[in-house]
């Protein structure tokens, strides 16, 4: 599977993306017993499987349950879903921790071009605090690859935070900011600052923090906080080595080794792709090594600029990143 893993981050037609889809879901039928089982039970055998439409998405709840593996290893990393107590929490084994820090970056490039080029500030915990976040780090791997003196934390002291914009913004020096949702809205309480080129990254975060707010007021009051015309997003997470980004209008894109699929939310073995509303599917390639195929508990709206996050089925527990500092 090495030339298949190498081969992943060079796709360039959707041509190319369903036959590779198809034989990582043969190479995953073989190898992962929690995926075969599972389409087993389904009554789907491996040799009936002949286009993308046809393929099975795993739950993503599986990872709360069962070890998802392809192959055997001992993981080089182990990322966990956060939660609060009593919740259970899912957990992804990452194989190689190269391939998840090459999907990571090659999406970034893929959106805004070399990391090298930013300072990235954070208002999320530190690596310490979150050892098994996929999002902190994804932070540290592009903070690293950036390598600016000015890269850094700032989830408590916004003081310094708002020097730290200040200085950056006089020295025209390009910077995206990350943070959770409620330590954004805090600063942007006792802070303003116009900042047009700044890239805000808003990453969820509320619960038990702050009252829920719709997207657009949400990022009303971000973006003449920082003076910025929009707010950019990730949807990531622990299950996916590979991101999603919107640009502005909560509106998802995704790499070309990656898709977001909606399947009818009565339905949920439906992979025709076809409603305009409905539960997330998502295929990301780069879970070459656990399950390329999840299905979500997220709500999506298909618009021709991309896929619109609406939120999470109402039976769904919470998790991911925005419950990462309770």
């Amino acid at each position: 599977m090495e030339t298949l893993t190498q081969n992943i981050f060079h796709i360039e037609s959707k041509a190319v993306f369903n036959e590779t889809a198809l034989r990582i879901f043969h190479f995953q039928y073989d190898r992962n017993s929690v995926y075969q089982s599972y389409c087993q039970h389904l009554n789907i055998r491996a040799e009936d499987i002949r286009t993308l439409e046809e393929i099975p998405f795993l739950p993503i709840s599986f990872f709360k349950t069962h070890e998802v593996k392809t192959t055997e290893f001992e993981p080089e990393l182990t990322f966990r879903s956060s939660g609060t107590t009593g919740m259970q929490y899912s957990q992804h084994l990452i194989k190689d921790a190269q391939l998840y820090r090459q999907s990571l970056l090659e999406s970034f490039r893929h959106f805004y071009g070399d990391p090298s080029e930013y300072t990235f500030l954070a208002l999320l915990p530190n690596y310490l605090e979150q050892k098994n976040s996929s999002l902190i780090y994804m932070m540290e791997a592009l903070m690293h690859k950036s390598g600016a003196k000015d890269n850094g934390y700032y989830l408590y002291n916004h003081e310094d935070l708002y020097q730290k914009l200040l200085q950056l913004h006089n020295n025209k020096q390009k910077t995206i900011l990350w943070g959770v949702t409620f330590a954004l809205l805090d600063f942007a309480e006792h802070y303003q600052i116009d900042f047009p080129q700044l890239i805000v990254f808003e990453t969820g975060g509320m619960k038990g923090r702050r009252k829920e707010m719709v997207k657009e007021e949400l990022y009303d009051i971000l973006r003449k906080a920082f003076g910025v015309p929009d707010i950019h997003s990730e949807y990531g997470m622990c299950e996916l080595l590979s991101q999603a980004y919107s640009r502005g209008g909560n509106l998802f894109t995704t790499p070309p080794w990656m898709q977001l699929r909606l399947r009818n939310e009565k339905d949920p073995l439906d992979g025709s792709n076809s409603v305009s509303t409905g539960v997330i599917n998502v295929v990301d390639l780069a879970n070459i090594y656990s399950c390329s195929f999840i299905a979500t508990e997220d709500l999506g709206r298909r618009h021709p600029q991309g896929i619109e996050i609406l939120g999470r089925l109402d039976h769904s527990q919470l998790r991911g990143c925005n419950l990462m500092v309770l």
